[in-house]
């Protein structure tokens, strides 16, 4: 077996159908490859109509909704593949796109992730110019004039011309990695439970003298957050999960004194900013945006409470967190 496909899918089902339509496009005596995908118990009845519907491709129902990072290792751990595609299940890709993945991984050895562009419906790039998170890139503001500052190195980095270019980390829509690199680093991060899992793994890979490359040659289709948000509750606690992530990752990888910094002004910046639009939320009712933020601030402050308590920054959700309190 050439290459595993492996999906995570949450009551992504519409999404889902539509990418794995479009992996019957691909050219089978071209590159031998399966499609795994590992259902993060949606419980919503759609599991068995699938699984009946793509009879070609392997479905997994897990028994507990683990997480994308646990849900990728679950899935790695059935593959055959000798490489591994981690696709989002809200992606199409056109029938060209992985043997060009494939191909270009083989012919760059130093490659340890590779991805390709990525594009949504209204055509528009996704940014893929990416810096590993430091103290001034970790805040939104701050990252922004940053990135102002080092606007002439950034062009540098990511040189138009070139059919390879190399940030320091790539999105888990799209992630292209062999077997050997993958047991490498020992898989996904299931301090994880959601959003920066992708970051820390392509880290992993950069500590050990890999690459992180992204192909010019082939685009995904990509409707960014339709794997994520479905619902009002699915909402606010995936937005609630990107703050938990951020402190896990800054726990993992700070060094001890900008560690400390980088804590304490997150916890400040994010609570000052969720009361303060959790009031407005209360003049201006009619805005399901705002409103989600009273949802968020009240799920913030039990998770930090529960960081005192536990003495832990992970999330409840994680499975290393459930790992370590059974």
């Amino acid at each position: 077996m050439d290459v595993s496909i492996i999906i995570v899918n949450y009551r992504s089902w519409k999404p889902l159908h539509n990418c794995l339509e479009s992996l019957f496009s691909i050219d089978k005596t071209k590159i031998n490859f399966e499609v795994i995908i590992v259902d993060n118990f949606s419980n919503d009845g759609e599991f068995d109509f699938f699984q009946n519907k793509f009879k070609d491709f392997i479905f997994i129902k897990n028994g507990i909704n683990s997480g994308f990072a646990s849900g990728c290792n679950l899935g790695a751990k059935e593959a055959k593949g000798n490489y591994f595609l981690f696709l989002n299940p809200d992606t199409i890709i056109s029938p060209e796109t992985l043997n060009t993945l494939y191909t270009t991984y083989q012919d760059h050895s130093d490659i340890g992730i590779l991805s390709c562009l990525q594009v949504d419906r209204k055509n528009r790039f996704f940014n893929q110019k990416n810096i590993f998170p430091s103290l001034v890139q970790i805040f939104g503001t701050s990252r922004f004039f940053h990135r102002k500052i080092i606007k002439k190195r950034i062009e540098i980095i990511f040189n138009a011309k070139e059919e390879l270019f190399y940030p320091d980390w790539v999105t888990g829509a799209v992630i292209f990695i062999s077997k050997d690199w993958f047991k490498r680093v020992n898989g996904w991060n299931e301090d994880y439970w959601l959003y920066f899992e992708d970051v820390e793994i392509c880290r992993k890979i950069n500590q050990k003298n890999g690459k992180i490359a992204v192909t010019r040659n082939t685009i995904v289709l990509h409707e960014h957050g339709g794997s994520s948000r479905h619902d009002f509750e699915t909402e606010h606690i995936s937005k609630t999960e990107v703050i938990i992530s951020k402190h896990v990752y800054i726990n993992n990888n700070f060094n001890s004194l900008t560690k400390i910094a980088a804590h304490s002004l997150l916890i400040i910046f994010i609570i000052i900013e969720k009361i303060f639009l959790s009031l407005l939320s209360l003049f201006l009712f009619s805005s399901l945006k705002l409103r989600t933020n009273r949802y968020i601030l009240k799920n913030l402050c039990s998770y930090y409470f529960n960081c005192l308590k536990e003495q832990t920054w992970l999330s409840k959700r994680a499975v290393n967190y459930q790992k370590i309190n059974a």
